[in-house]
């Protein structure tokens, strides 16, 4: 099963809920963390390529790795309680040491159900 697939069995919103659904119950606050640094060529080159112009697109992967990441080890701890959605969700980086930094993210864990729509014009037959 892919990170994507797996993202997804866990609805997740950066709302305080989840649209078109109810929070049944608050279970915890789930975060999740990495912290990654660069290959010294492919910083040297960033260097470069950042006196130049441009996207940097070493670091663009980096932080998209590193998103997925923690994204993942967020969502293992959201279903180890089990939630069926993470609402709330903010991510946060920092530097760790030169050359590392840190991605978190967090959010709250909840257990969510579809609401129950009524149709207020029911179809009739005429």
């Amino acid at each position: 099963m892919s990170a994507n697939s797996q993202l997804s069995a866990i609805q997740l919103s950066n709302l305080e809920s989840v649209p078109g659904h109810s929070i049944i119950r608050q279970l915890d606050v789930v975060y999740g963390s990495t912290v990654r640094s660069k290959h010294v060529g492919s910083d040297f080159l960033s260097g470069l390529k950042n006196i130049v112009g441009g996207e940097l697109t070493a670091y663009t992967e980096l932080l998209e790795e590193s998103r997925q990441e923690a994204m993942q080890r967020m969502v293992d701890k959201a279903r180890l309680l089990g939630a069926n959605a993470v609402v709330g969700i903010r991510f946060s980086t920092s530097n760790i040491a030169q050359g590392a930094a840190e991605l978190f993210v967090y959010g709250t864990a909840v257990i969510v159900a579809p609401n129950q729509t009524v149709n207020p014009f029911p179809a009739t037959s005429v």
